[in-house]
């Protein structure tokens, strides 16, 4: 199939957004953020969106303050469960696709191999649930639904884990970095580039996007002070009880991709993406 021509972004300013939005240029745009539209109302967004006749909507919109999440469920529930109902149920009306971009934490962390597809979600904090519900809304609105999961998304000019770590590392020249929380760092525009190869696919389901590999916050510190010529800050590894904050994330949410490799769809591994990163971005070097 070839790649839709009408297609609505949503959260178009986010990390994920600006990816999508700087690869969709052959195509007739609906870029929306708050600024167009508050999703949590449907009087503002369903109109907007059916008005538009999309052919698909990539709903990247989302409440990802994980811990701000835990102060303010109602405010959490309000983006991730009814604003993805509002844009489900535009794309009913419309008869558009949806993909819908969901997160590794839906998962609660406890199994030793990489979760699939299809394994049973068991969120366990506020935030993960919030988009757990957002994943059986559109499920129950929809037939035709892309559901992709991804994890630690990062992207040049973002609010993200490498940013933060560099920041902390130039203002206090020491790190104290969890080593037993692990997941699978994915780079924005690469993830950008893996949904749009899906859309173009046709094959509705759930879908798990990540840079392939896996690692520790720990390791991800290393490597990033590392590429950004900072490798002489000392980073001490602590386990996660140690670093107290409101959320409790899943300690082990590793993601497989199943299900988009059998389409030929894999992102590169994630060393690689933290490089390109880094020369795509050309942070200040320590």
């Amino acid at each position: 199939m070839d790649l839709p021509e009408r297609i609505v972004v949503t959260g178009a300013r986010g990390q994920l957004g600006r990816a999508l939005c700087a690869l969709l240029t052959d195509v007739t745009l609906l870029a929306i953020d708050l600024e167009e539209a508050d999703i949590r109302d449907g009087d503002q967004i369903i109109p907007l969106i059916t008005e538009f006749r999309p052919d698909v909507v990539i709903h990247a919109a989302a409440w990802t303050d994980v811990d701000g999440a835990e102060r303010d469920p109602d405010g959490a529930y309000a983006v991730n469960a009814l604003g993805t109902q509002n844009v489900a149920l535009a794309c009913q009306q419309v008869g558009a696709a949806m993909l819908y971009v969901s997160t590794n934490e839906v998962f609660d962390g406890r199994a030793e191999e990489p979760y699939r597809e299809w394994d049973a979600p068991a969120p366990i904090s506020v935030y993960a649930r919030s988009k757990w519900a957002g994943e059986q809304i559109a499920r129950m609105l929809l037939n035709r639904l892309y559901i992709v999961r991804t994890a630690w998304v990062f992207a040049p000019g973002g609010n993200n884990f490498p940013s933060k770590i560099i920041a902390a590392a130039d203002r206090h020249g020491a790190l104290r970095v969890v080593d037993d929380e692990i997941g699978n760092p994915t780079y924005a525009p690469d993830l950008a580039r893996a949904i749009v190869r899906l859309i173009s696919t046709g094959r509705f389901g759930i879908y798990h996007l990540t840079n392939e590999g896996a690692c520790s916050r720990y390791e991800w510190a290393c490597e990033i002070l590392r590429m950004s010529g900072r490798e002489h800050v000392p980073v001490t590894p602590i386990p996660s009880s140690e670093w107290k904050r409101l959320a409790t994330p899943p300690l082990r949410a590793v993601l497989a991709n199943t299900a988009a490799a059998a389409l030929g769809i894999r992102l590169r591994p994630w060393r690689e993406a933290l490089k390109a990163y880094f020369e795509e971005s050309e942070p200040p070097r320590g």
